[in-house]
């Protein structure tokens, strides 16, 4: 989600003395997210959402409380690979060849179904 949006959203939770009020979980969802995607510092980050960095780091130990709680929806698997040659990294999407689950809960995804033979023979 672009910050712009972002910072129109959390103005709706600003009280009059500028401090926030009763932030909804799926922003919090959602400015997590643009945390983590966030290659700069969190200043920076806190300046273009136009709140405090105290205030953005309350936000992200909220978000961070209420991820491990559960309250949060979990996220669809995404493959990637990296192309040995130039070492970019290639997302995938989505899994659409076969799974492995192993006894204690494990789950393997092979996106093509030679590399499951592969590794079945190397395991066996």
């Amino acid at each position: 989600m672009d910050n712009s949006v972002l910072k129109k959203r959390l103005m709706t939770f600003k009280g009059n003395k500028g401090n926030l009020i009763k932030v909804s979980d799926d922003l919090l969802y959602d400015i997590i997210r643009s945390w983590e995607a966030w290659s700069g510092t969190s200043t920076d980050l806190a300046k273009e959402l136009g709140i405090h960095v105290k205030q953005l780091s309350f936000i992200v130990r909220k978000a961070k409380k209420l991820h491990r709680e559960g309250r949060f929806p979990v996220e669809e698997f995404k493959e990637i690979k990296i192309n040995s040659e130039s070492g970019q990294i290639m997302e995938l999407g989505p899994c659409t060849g076969m799974e492995l689950v192993w006894s204690n809960g494990k789950v393997i995804r092979f996106s093509q179904v030679d590399l499951l033979v592969d590794f079945l023979k190397k395991a066996a």
